[in-house]
């Protein structure tokens, strides 16, 4: 059997949408402004991100009681919107680009759906790509710019069997994936008939501003302005989506290629070493051009005092390992993994004040994404613990791979049990086609015990860019 578990879908079926509405805040919320912080409105969080949580059917449904998915999230999203009032509001721009929230109390957008599939229908391995994900998270026209458009857009759809579908989608600039699912598990306990959140939001922006005056205290080569000379980054068109699993025998079977000295690297640095490295195979680059990967790395715990309980602000950086493709893709996988392992290790309190300032002095700059692969780990975030009144999800978490300002570029790490009932890693990746073949031969290979990169590699440097 192949060790890679490849999603494909072929299911089509129809998804009847209501008029998208606003749902405001249940009471009366400030009507305020309220400014952004400079790690926050960065160019490359500006864009919206996508989760989706799958549930069963209510354990009652059968014995026909009211339980209306729909009607009990709608009330719970107003009910939670008076504790995080500023997601009813709307980004405004300012000086030096500086983003700010008009606590206008809007509110979110709310699309009700009803689809003509069952929750088995879909599989007993619910992971990205999604069929029809589209229907299932409709991007509601004029909805999705990052100015003066709602900062949630959120879509309950039922299903046949009387399980149902939650997904989201969210303005980066407002949170990270722990502020996300801070505000998705308080819904879920106003669903269940909570009157105040377990944790309280935490607005403090400030902490996370530049100095004054900013200066540049650390090295950011994550925000290197990087020529695109030779058309490396990923061509949108004819782009493939697939997933990929590694439980206990996919990270032990490539736990054999990690050095004695190296042998208590995480699960993390392993697999972000091991798909990096089949990721630029894959694509080709010039074998003297420089690759990187950015580590997305939460810093709530690198400040002193921590960030406060309830902060759901943007609290991370984009630490970045850099080499040459010869380098990386000729050595064995202890040296990608020790520049992985060191990149991670730079993110302290001080490292993102740098960051903070660099926004500041720079214009808020994107980060690097020629040729670039940015890797986010949820495993640890909670999506699938979120529980509306009908138990943990069945899958919870991001949409999709390759999202962001520039698509194709990134990778998220989401928890996972397979058929078998084994618990580990999905890995949604988006390649264009003719790479995603090379990818998914060098990662088979490499679960299979070959890799030799000196004898396979050796030709590397007479290997074409990719146009």
């Amino acid at each position: 059997m192949d060790p890679i578990k490849q999603s494909s879908s072929q299911l089509v079926f129809t998804v009847t949408r209501q008029k998208a509405e606003l749902i405001a805040p249940a009471k009366p919320t400030p009507h305020e402004t309220k400014f952004l912080s400079d790690i926050d409105d960065q160019e490359g969080l500006r864009f919206q991100i996508p989760v989706i949580n799958f549930y069963r059917k209510d354990s009652d449904y059968s014995t026909g009681r009211n339980h209306d998915p729909v009607k009990i999230i709608k009330k719970a999203i107003a009910e939670t919107l008076v504790f995080y009032y500023p997601f009813a509001g709307r980004l405004r721009e300012g000086n030096g680009r500086k983003l700010m929230v008009d606590c206008t109390g809007e509110g979110v957008m709310f699309v009700e759906a009803d689809a003509d599939v069952t929750l088995e229908q879909f599989g007993d391995e619910l992971q990205p790509p999604f069929p029809c994900l589209e229907e299932l998270l409709y991007d509601v026209p004029g909805s999705a710019g990052v100015l003066n458009c709602p900062l949630l857009l959120i879509q309950v759809t039922r299903l046949k069997c009387g399980g149902f579908i939650f997904a989201l989608r969210l303005n980066h600039t407002m949170s990270d994936a722990a502020g996300l699912v801070q505000f998705m598990t308080a819904v879920g306990e106003m669903a269940r008939g909570a009157s105040v959140p377990s944790t309280l939001p935490v607005w403090c922006r400030e902490l996370l501003n530049s100095r004054d005056p900013p200066r540049v205290t650390c090295t950011h080569h994550e925000y290197d302005e990087v020529p695109d000379t030779k058309g490396t980054i990923i061509p949108l068109d004819d782009m493939v989506h697939k997933s990929f699993f590694f439980g206990p025998s996919e990270v032990s079977a490539l736990r054999r290629f990690i050095p004695p000295h190296l042998r208590k690297s995480s699960t993390f640095e392993l697999l972000t070493s091991v798909l990096w490295r089949c990721r630029t195979i894959s694509l080709k680059p010039d074998p003297e051009e420089e690759v990187r990967v950015l580590c997305i790395v939460n810093a709530r715990s690198k400040f002193n005092p921590p960030l406060p309980n309830g902060f759901y602000g943007n609290a991370f950086a984009f630490p970045v390992a850099v080499t040459t493709a010869a380098k990386l893709c000729k050595n064995p996988l202890g040296y990608a993994l020790e520049l992985v392992k060191k990149a991670k290790s730079d993110v302290t309190e001080e490292y993102m004040k740098s960051v903070a300032d660099l926004m500041v002095m720079k214009g808020r700059p994107h980060f690097t994404v020629v040729r670039t692969y940015l890797v986010s780990d949820v495993t640890r975030a909670g999506f699938g613990e979120v529980d509306f009144g009908w138990g943990k999800a069945v899958y919870g978490g991001p949409a999709k791979g390759g999202v962001g300002a520039i698509p194709g570029v990134a990778s998220f790490y989401i928890p996972f049990r397979n058929k078998n009932g084994e618990n580990g890693i999905v890995v949604p990746v988006c390649l264009p086609a003719f790479a995603m073949e090379i990818f998914v031969r060098e990662l088979n290979g490499m679960l299979k015990g070959n890799d030799d990169p000196l004898g396979k590699y050796t030709n590397y440097a007479i290997i074409k860019p990719a146009l």
